[in-house]
């Protein structure tokens, strides 16, 4: 039985709600998790049409990029849509599930998808996000050192790009005398002892520390194990942005490919250069005009996001195009991330693309 625990799981395997901004509210919110998923609804927004299609269509979950309930509820007397939502999801027991800025800085997560669709190549991150990586040390006896290794790796630790099972090794001796009532694997109580050690040192994500820790824990033979755990000042691979190369595109005619892949009913763009011809292009999904300076730093001529306000513009189009086409629409095909998700994870679950989604916001 597939679970809307398995589901949600599969989804913050690629997008760890550790991820997520102080203000946001990603995960489930509305639904047990260890109710049966019969199937799911993908969407952008919820909305009561959308939930009244899931209800229809027999789907007993509806993921969606934006949370419905973002603070918190004081009352659900039906006086507004979330009230109205939330209390008819409950009634037919629909889980509500949202992967907001955790799927945003995900790696291949919603600005990465959206570049490809425009043939981005070589493309890098653009804000990564930092304090997010540990480096966690021990000191185990060399016999015992590829254990501990890898039930470090099977908690999460170890993955450097597209590298698993990343560590490092250094031989060394370690020196201890037990104490009375201490019980050691090797020496005797009292008497001072020297040991072929191995120190062993792996990366891993700020979230997943408590995992690696105890999984290093069990398998060190150790009754007091030594480790460190240090924070990383790297740059971490989650962030938010993307900036990539194109084929020399004439600025205009990139505008144009983007209004269509996109379909945006209006694009508003400034710039002063608009006869130059664009091969690099940075991108970011949602609201993040913030990220201008960090695109002009990344040497792109252009920079693609929504939510552009009259200063953003003003200040900044002397030194690269800047190009608002819509917050939704810059976001709508993260549906599909999570559809990929499933489908990997679970290939005869039931997913669907609502029918009923509407972009919020109307273009006259």
């Amino acid at each position: 039985m597939i679970t809307i625990g398995n589901i949600a799981a599969a989804i913050e395997e690629f997008a760890p709600t550790a991820l997520q901004e102080s203000y946001d509210n990603a995960g489930l919110q509305v639904g047990d998790p260890h109710a049966e998923a019969k199937a799911a609804l993908l969407c952008i927004d919820v909305t009561e049409e959308i939930l009244d299609e899931a209800i229809a269509r027999g789907a007993n979950m509806v993921i969606s990029h934006h949370p419905l309930i973002f603070r918190g509820l004081k009352r659900i007397t039906g006086r507004s849509p979330i009230e109205r939502i939330v209390a008819k999801a409950i009634k037919h027991d629909v889980a509500l599930y949202a992967a907001h800025t955790n799927m945003d800085s995900a790696r291949g997560g919603v600005s990465a998808h959206a570049a490809a669709k425009l043939g981005l190549t070589d493309i890098e991150l653009l804000a990564p996000q930092n304090g997010k990586l540990l480096k966690i040390v021990t000191f185990v006896p060399s016999a015992h050192a590829a254990a501990v290794k890898e039930a470090m790796w099977q908690a999460g630790a170890g993955h450097i790009g597209n590298y698993d099972s990343c560590s490092y090794s250094m031989q060394g001796t370690g020196t201890f005398r037990a104490q009375c009532g201490a019980n050691p694997f090797v020496g005797k109580v009292g008497e001072l002892h020297s040991e072929p050690e191995e120190r062993v040192e792996v990366i891993a994500p700020s979230w997943r520390k408590d995992a690696v820790v105890a999984a290093m824990l069990s398998a060190h033979p150790y009754e007091e194990p030594a480790f460190d755990v240090i924070a990383l000042g790297n740059d971490s691979p989650w962030g938010f942005g993307v900036v990539g190369n194109i084929s020399p595109t004439p600025a205009m005619q990139l505008l144009a490919d983007v209004k269509r892949i996109f379909h945006v009913g209006a694009i508003s763009y400034s710039g002063s250069n608009m006869e130059q011809s664009i091969t690099r292009v940075a991108f970011c999904g949602g609201s993040a005009a913030e990220l201008i300076g960090d695109a002009i730093g990344a040497g792109a001529q252009m920079f693609i996001t929504g939510d552009v306000k009259y200063h953003d513009f003003t200040s900044s189009n002397h030194r690269i195009i800047i190009a608002n086409i819509g917050h939704y629409e810059s976001e709508q095909f993260t549906k599909e991330i999570f559809f990929d998700i499933i489908r990997k994870k679970f290939p005869n679950f039931a997913a669907y693309y609502s029918e009923k989604e509407r972009n919020q916001i109307n273009y006259l």
